[in-house]
């Protein structure tokens, strides 16, 4: 059964929506804030976890950040402030969604059942997706076990957000692709249809894979058009 983290110190929103999510074949665990999510995380395993932004002590984004240095579990951040800021804040450091409240329960589980699939927990890749993968610059993404190794041999930990963008660029080597054709290719929820959405994947994509992200010579920027991969790539 996949199982679900909810971190939010508002005692109803955890109980209505731990209720929501165990009525559509959920196991849920619950905690109120930062502490209490990392003494259950220690003890259990989560296949996805819906932070609240704002949160008493250690706020969501420091425990985005915090999940993020040790695993590539799907995060869904919750917030009560709609500004572009806060979105890209949390895309920054790893969120891999966001639902701003108060939300409809049914587009929740819809956004957390998307990212279970583009995460591929539990599940098959998509139809798209053909067995095997890509190899570039000594590099190696494969598809089935949704691994990228680097040249020397090494797992290289991505994000959702950062597979999808990767493998979009993998299938379209030597092009150049538009902010728009990204944000589709990546399975980018509607909402996220600001071009600095794309802008902040990238630049997290680049400091994984770029030896000199600050000078990027695999995802080239085409000014005013989006961005072209330009190594060889081929399918092993």
């Amino acid at each position: 059964m996949t199982s679900i983290l909810i971190v939010d110190d508002d005692r109803d929103i955890r109980t209505l929506l731990a209720a929501f999510l165990e009525s559509n074949g959920f196991s849920v665990g619950m905690a109120r804030d930062g502490a209490e999510a990392q003494r259950l995380m220690a003890h259990a395993a989560f296949d996805l976890a819906i932070l609240d932004l704002m949160l008493p002590g250690q706020d969501g984004l420091e425990l985005c950040r915090d999940i993020r240095r040790e695993s590539t579990m799907p995060i869904i951040m919750l917030t009560a402030r709609a500004e572009d800021a806060d979105r890209i804040a949390g895309l920054e450091i790893g969120a891999d969604d966001y639902v701003t409240k108060p939300f409809n329960p049914r587009e929740l589980m819809a956004r957390v059942r998307a990212v279970l699939r583009r995460s591929g927990a539990g599940l098959k890749p998509s139809s798209g997706e053909a067995p095997g993968g890509f190899s570039f610059e000594g590099w190696t993404l494969s598809i089935e076990r949704r691994e990228l190794l680097n040249p020397d041999g090494v797992m290289v930990d991505l994000s959702t957000g950062e597979y999808d963008l990767l493998f979009a660029f993998l299938e379209a080597p030597n092009r150049v692709l538009s902010r728009e054709q990204l944000l589709d290719a990546a399975r980018a929820h509607p909402d996220a249809v600001f071009d600095r959405a794309i802008d902040v994947q990238v630049s997290r994509l680049r400091k994984k894979i770029e030896p000199h992200a600050e000078s990027p010579a695999m995802i080239r920027t085409i000014r005013g058009a989006g961005y072209m991969f330009v190594p060889k790539v081929s399918r092993p």
